[in-house]
């Protein structure tokens, strides 16, 4: 279907002025719901199934999620999979969705199968079920070979208006999920030993500090000098990256993530995430959680998980709770979409994920759209999607 409106959006940070009308860009296609998909979650999703959930008004996005292919395949699984993602729509109230499977049709129609099952009993109203495979897309609901031939219809994300304006607004997407986890890779080499060096006289200065408190005449708030160190350390590095500084020096680095695992400081960290602030927290996180020696990475990954998930970054959360090496139960509440307090006790190594099924479950959406200039994503009732600043 053609392209039925255009506009260009602002520059990125930038709020449109009062009483400026709404630039927008009006997307009636399958193809242009699959070159929104990569902006939503962050990455280029394979081997997945992809929900979108909608609402009024016009079926604004609201919330995008994605789930592993069972592989092989697995008819129980594609079951689990399927409910779930009804109670995910469920809690968010939504009664209008979108599903596409990424791979192969063996690995695709069991679970589109069973989600449109699932979404029968949910009351959940399919606007489409796609599956995409080496720039093709077919329908699960269209059965016109004019309109949904056989052979599958080409397609090219990249090319499509709604994917550059997306990439205008700073949601990039990342050639898939691997790329991404990469941005927040350990460093290597001579960065690594002297990251070892500097935790080595971080962890000296601690010991001065304990030692100096024993001294105390009452001997009380052992720890109290420490966590006073570790508060000044996370003001001022939060007040560096604000100023849109950076963290250059190992030892400030080797500090401060020594001093977060004392729950005080991590917590007090925690509190200052102030969303409007959210990328410059994501920046000091990220240098933080590189950087940081292994076991001292899980405080400073937690930050980082709840920054992101501040900013709609459902899938940069998941994969910085994987740095932080999680394996705790299920049914953990401290995931970042579970709402929880600032001042959450949760140990460094409690599992951050939006799922019970035991693979991940990678979150985008609304929020995600949001976070960027003010952007907001719709499919309009045409059906049309509408990519508005």
């Amino acid at each position: 279907m053609p392209l039925l409106g255009r506009g260009r959006p602002a520059s990125p940070g930038k709020r449109r002025a009062a009483g400026m009308p709404s630039p927008q860009v009006r997307v009636d296609s399958p193809s242009g719901v699959l070159a929104v998909v990569p902006h939503l979650m962050g990455y280029r999703p394979t081997k997945s199934i992809v929900v979108i959930g909608l609402i009024p008004p016009r079926a604004r996005i609201k919330i995008g999620f994605r789930y592993d292919l069972p592989d092989p395949p697995d008819a129980v699984a594609a079951e689990e999979i399927a409910r779930h993602a009804m109670a995910i729509l469920a809690r968010q109230r939504i009664r209008m969705a979108i599903g596409i499977g990424y791979g192969p049709g063996h690995l695709v129609t069991p679970v589109a199968d069973a989600l449109r099952v699932a979404a029968g009993d949910a009351r959940v109203a399919l606007r489409e079920v796609m599956r995409v495979e080496e720039g093709r897309y077919w329908s699960y609901l269209c059965k016109d070979p004019a309109c949904c031939p056989a052979e599958g219809v080409p397609f090219d994300p990249v090319a499509h208006p709604a994917a550059a304006a997306l990439a205008t607004a700073g949601l990039a997407a990342f050639p898939d999920r691997e790329s991404l986890a990469r941005t927040l890779a350990p460093l290597t080499g001579a960065a690594t030993e002297s990251m070892r060096c500097a935790t080595e006289r971080a962890i000296g200065r601690l010991a001065s500090l304990l030692a100096k408190q024993q001294k105390a005449a009452d001997g009380s708030g052992l720890l109290r000098l420490v966590a006073d160190e570790g508060l000044r350390a996370v003001g001022e590095a939060i007040r560096l990256y604000r100023d849109g500084g950076q963290l250059a020096d190992d030892d400030q680095i080797a500090w401060l993530s020594v001093t977060l695992a004392d729950l005080r400081v991590r917590d007090d960290a925690w509190a200052r995430m102030d969303p409007d602030y959210r990328e410059a927290h994501r920046r000091l996180w990220t240098d933080v959680v590189r950087r940081a020696c292994t076991p001292y990475v899980p405080a400073p990954a937690a930050l980082l998980a709840f920054t992101a998930w501040q900013a709609g970054e459902g899938t940069l959360a998941n994969i910085a709770i994987e740095r932080a090496g999680c394996r705790a139960r299920p049914g953990c509440r401290a995931r970042p979409g579970c709402r929880a307090r600032p001042g959450c006790r949760a140990r460094p190594g409690c599992r951050v994920t939006a799922s019970w099924l035991g693979r991940w479950v990678d979150t985008g959406g609304g929020a995600r759209l949001q976070a960027a200039a003010g952007c907001c994503l719709w499919l309009d009732a045409g059906p049309g999607l509408i990519v508005r600043r």
